[in-house]
């Protein structure tokens, strides 16, 4: 019976050796696979029993698990689309033929890193076929309101590559200098003019001409001048006229001292907006609070735009996307302009050393994983993306040569005992002999 089980513990160590030896040999064989996880290797004895003086050997048993939790080094890349996280969390993919399936679910797959670029339908992709996923921002850039214990909301991110924009504009940013002179009596009362460019909501480009008359004294200056606006969309309508009346004291000369709102939306002192009504909706307009320096001025110099602002703009071709640290893609247009077209949210999970190990480096959640939960990149528990890397693999090739060397010696030492085993047992056939 004890030399019976001296026989089954080293045929028992020989398998578990050898189970060892593959999970070593997987792991230097994708010791250049990004975003590998090394497979780790433990013994553990079986239960032996020692019976009136008699040992009897149980023998060994290996497990292996993959380390999912162990993250490898991040490498710059060239490639804008190429993602990696800095801290805890996964990207969501899917695979190529779920996404091209005629209908059914999208199973998610969670990866640490993925060199991802469009394919023919636009699809952000890597060589392995899985496909990045997120959530669809609505046209404003703004993400919808979407559920973070399911991934039902996600859908495979898409970049159209013929995709226009035009924005229109809703702020407007106005700053002058009036000359002092003109509100003086004598003076000839000339209105001054000043044309804005905007964009309608069809991004076409329309003006906003500013008149601003003085109002001439009898005897002095006024100090004030009548700002009237018209609007070329709607075939030059006044849209709004105001009556400006600037500051002659010694400390706040040339400020804006009162606004009176003769037509148009309603000045509002705090803000230093008015807000008109052009022929696409409304336009917010600031032309500065009351007293504030370097923006509606009348000093005794001549007429000078000192500040023209405004957001919006023409139609833009899409001229490239990036992904920026909270998992915002952003289009690029030649134009200037940048919008929001998805939001990549990092998964999270309890046990990642417990998730089930799919192909392409990618993994699915388990009871033993524990629920996952979407998170904003950056908030609760989550690390951040990092754009233009890649997480190399997990695997240390020294180390993992070292544990072969240890390895080759037990799976040595173990076909010794089975040698010595046989060699025992041949004597005790001797013995009939």
């Amino acid at each position: 019976m004890t030399i019976s089980s001296s026989l089954n513990a080293g045929v028992a160590g020989l398998a578990t050796n050898a189970s060892r030896l593959a999970t070593i040999s997987d792991n230097i064989a994708n010791s250049s696979t990004m975003g590998y996880k090394r497979v780790q290797t433990d013994f553990f004895s079986m239960v032996s029993s020692s019976t009136g003086g008699f040992y009897s050997a149980g023998g060994v048993r290996a497990t292996t698990q993959r380390l999912v939790s162990e993250s490898g080094s991040l490498v710059s890349t060239s490639n804008p689309t190429d993602l990696a996280v800095r801290g805890r969390g996964f990207l969501p993919v899917v695979t190529e033929a779920q996404v091209n399936a005629p209908q059914g679910d999208l199973q998610m797959r969670l990866a640490s890193t993925g060199s991802f670029r469009p394919d023919e339908a636009g699809y952000l992709k890597t060589t392995s076929g899985m496909i990045l996923m997120g959530w669809s921002a609505n046209a404003d850039g703004s993400i919808p309101l979407q559920p973070r214990d399911t991934a039902e909301g996600l859908v495979p991110v898409q970049i159209n590559g013929n995709q226009l924009i035009g924005t229109p504009t809703t702020e407007m940013t106005v700053g002058v200098n009036l000359p002092a002179a003109s509100t003086e009596a004598g003076a000839a009362g000339d209105p001054e003019t000043l044309s804005v460019e905007y964009f309608d909501n069809l991004g076409a480009s329309e003006t906003i001409v500013i008149e601003f008359t003085p109002t001439v004294a009898g005897t002095g200056s006024s100090n004030e001048w009548t700002m009237v606006l018209t609007d070329s969309a709607s075939a030059g309508a006044v849209i709004g006229e105001y009556t400006l009346t600037f500051d002659d004291s010694r400390t706040g000369g040339g400020t804006l001292n009162a606004v009176a709102t003769v037509t148009g939306g309603t000045y509002d002192a705090a803000t230093g907006s008015v807000v008109v009504n052009v022929a696409g909706g409304p336009i917010e307009l600031n032309i500065g609070a009351l007293g504030e320096q370097g923006r509606m001025s009348q000093l005794a110099d001549t007429f000078t735009p000192v500040v023209i602002e405004k957001d919006g703009a023409p139609p833009g071709n899409m001229v490239g996307v990036e992904i920026d640290a909270n998992g915002f893609v952003i289009a690029q247009f030649d134009t200037g302009e940048n919008q929001v077209i998805y939001q990549i949210p990092l998964v999270d999970v309890t046990n990642p050393n417990g998730m089930m190990t799919m192909g392409q480096q990618t993994y699915t959640p388990t009871s033993d994983s524990g629920d996952f939960f979407l998170w904003d990149a950056g908030t609760g528990p989550t690390g951040e993306y990092v754009s233009f890397a890649l997480e190399e693999s997990a695997t240390d090739v020294a180390a993992e040569l070292t544990a072969m060397i240890q390895t080759q010696r037990a799976y040595s030492s173990n076909a010794k005992v089975i040698q010595t085993v046989d060699e025992m047992l041949q004597e005790t056939t001797n013995i009939k002999r």
